[in-house]
């Protein structure tokens, strides 16, 4: 029988090797304060239980911004603690993803899509409101233009058609005629141009050809040598 001492060990032992693989826990983690830069943490466990414990004060200020009677300052400072914290889970669910786990953000933005969210698929950064803080003065114009805004958004992928990527150019032949046409004109502009190319080269090489040897030019120096005395003399 193992005793209590070995027994410690072995399990200490099995969460060391936990730990090493980013599948333990952190050692008290009520204790550990909550890193302020998601990339501060290396291990998977650790992330999903600080992106666990934003959830549960989202899930709180959600809770508490529905009290109407707070007043509009205690609203709006509740409103903003809940937009720093889903700001705070966004870097985290990047963090979990990074770390090997799941891609929260991507569900979560399939989610939004699915239940009609104006502001689906928006970054970590957009500024939502909650609650009765949705009443308060001039939040209800921010709301309306935020609706049109991502409608319009929406309405212009919806009138994109096949045509506006060049898909469908060539259904009704006349791209397949230009086409055609321009690479003819390409051939016969390179065939033109190795033409005169190999034209040049033979006359190069002709030039060559024609320069006469040293025993020519002897030659005709002394016919025209003999041709001077000649003059002279007949003169």
């Amino acid at each position: 029988m193992a005793r209590p001492a070995e027994k410690a060990r072995a399990m200490l032992n099995k969460w060391v090797k936990m730990r090493e693989q980013g599948n333990a826990p952190a050692i008290t983690p009520r204790q550990q304060k909550r890193p302020h830069l998601a990339s501060e943490c290396e291990h998977l466990a650790d992330a999903e239980y600080y992106r666990n414990q934003i959830i549960r004060e989202i899930t709180a200020g959600i809770s508490k911004i529905q009290d109407a009677s707070l007043g509009e300052y205690t609203l709006r400072d509740i409103n903003d603690d809940i937009n720093k914290k889903m700001r705070e889970k966004y870097h985290w669910n990047k963090r979990i993803q990074v770390l090997g786990g799941v891609d929260y953000n991507a569900l979560e933005r399939k989610r939004q899509i699915e239940e009609g969210d104006p502001l689906a698929g928006a970054a970590g950064n957009t500024y939502r409101y909650f609650g009765s803080a949705r009443e308060l003065p001039g939040v209800k114009e921010i709301l309306a233009k935020q609706a049109v805004k991502a409608v319009k958004k929406r309405d212009l992928w919806k009138h994109v058609t096949p045509d506006y990527f060049g898909w469908r150019d060539e259904e009704d032949g006349v791209l397949v005629e230009l086409e055609q046409q321009a690479v003819v004109l390409e051939q016969s502009s390179s065939n033109d141009k190795k033409r005169r190319r190999e034209e040049e080269e033979l006359l190069l090489a002709q030039d060559y050809l024609d320069v006469p040897t040293p025993a020519q030019v002897e030659q005709v120096l002394l016919e025209q040598k003999k041709k001077a005395m000649l003059a002279k003399f007949s003169i």
